[in-house]
């Protein structure tokens, strides 16, 4: 029944983002300048029945091979058409026809008005809980994207577990989408409006934590959170005290990460050079590392840092041999808190 409601909720009943009945799927975020460059090159046709919750275009992106999930009509899917260059290329899958419909329409436009010879996108029909079905080859992408689709899919896990399959090793899942303080109970999730509007369907972040560590993304990293308002009072009443957060987070396909965050007596010292982040790289909400500084990092981080697309814009401190226990001072954020506090930028290094 769900599949029903997404197709029809974004496919025949939403047509631009003023439609939508909470802030759910919006975006609040201030993306750096090259990456507000490539959105403003998308078409506004594209642009308007945009419905993400947050910023799912991460950095350092050149010549990458992307896949989104989710991609509707296609707005994150061009704007990482212009940031990957003619040498990437990005796919976006989604099973709402009438979205891929627009998406399709505008593959020259962008292709011309980026200067490159041939369009760099491709668009698939298809289910994200079916991936296995569509033309994807396993462990061929840099980037996996999913701007507030997963939590519209009815078998969660199982996304998880494909992206997996599909990212090479060192690669990413870089995604946003909303969550829920609690598990939500049946009769919501049957709900068609709430669903469609990317709450109902939300997991428990207990929950997501579980599935996307049994998918094999050991190590899970927030970049930015923000709780949200519900803004119909119908709705609101419906939901009773739960509540619910806008969360953009990124996983990593790297063998041998730890459960928990170790010291290894490393740091890392941030070179520069990747655009956006030219004084500070943004690695997650805990780790803002200024260029140029000693920055001390846990043996997960310094496996995300220098296992990765990132590993040209640092140099590592110590050799790693001898473990000093857990690394101090070690603790996720609070996503439901009040205030986006991903913006502050800790001194040390916690994990």
């Amino acid at each position: 029944m769900n599949k029903q409601v997404v197709q029809e909720y974004y496919g025949d009943i939403l047509k631009s983002t003023s439609d939508l009945r909470t802030d759910a799927c919006t975006t609040d975020a201030a993306p750096p300048l090259h990456v507000r460059t490539a959105l403003g090159r998308v078409h506004d046709a594209v642009a308007a029945r945009y419905y993400g919750c947050g910023l799912a275009i991460p950095a350092k992106l050149g010549g990458l091979r992307v896949l989104d999930l989710g991609c509707g009509a296609g707005r994150d899917v061009y704007a990482l058409a212009s940031l990957v260059g003619p040498e990437g290329l990005v796919t976006g899958v989604d099973m709402t026809e009438a979205q891929l419909a627009v998406a399709r329409e505008h593959e020259n436009w962008h292709a011309e008005v980026f200067g490159y010879a041939a369009p760099n996108t491709r668009f698939l029909e298809g289910e994200l809980e079916n991936l296995d079905a569509l033309d994807l080859e396993p462990s061929s992408f840099d980037l996996i994207i999913s701007n507030c689709v997963i939590n519209l899919c009815t078998d969660k896990p199982a996304v998880f577990r494909a992206a997996h399959r599909l990212l090479k090793p060192g690669g990413e899942l870089y995604f946003s989408d909303v969550y829920a303080d609690r598990r939500i109970p049946a009769d919501l999730v049957k709900d068609p409006v709430l669903y469609g509007e990317c709450l109902s369907g939300a997991l428990y972040w207990g929950d997501y934590h579980a599935v996307a560590q049994a998918a094999g993304f050991a190590d899970l990293r927030v970049v930015s959170h923000r709780p949200l308002a519900i803004l119909d009072p119908a709705l609101k009443a419906k939901l009773g005290a739960i509540r619910f957060a806008s969360v953009t987070a990124r996983l990593f396909k790297l063998e041998g990460l730890e459960p928990a965050c170790e010291d290894y007596g490393q740091a890392v010292i941030y070179r520069g050079g990747v655009e956006g982040m030219e004084e500070v790289f943004i690695l997650d909400a805990e780790h803002h590392i200024e260029q140029g500084r000693v920055f001390p990092v846990c043996g997960n981080t310094l496996a995300m840092l220098m296992d990765t697309r990132f590993a040209p814009h640092f140099q590592v401190i110590g050799a790693g041999d001898r473990h000093f226990g857990l690394f101090p001072g070690c603790a996720a954020p609070d996503v439901f808190a009040a205030g986006d506090v991903s913006a502050a930028a800790p001194v040390g290094g916690c994990c």
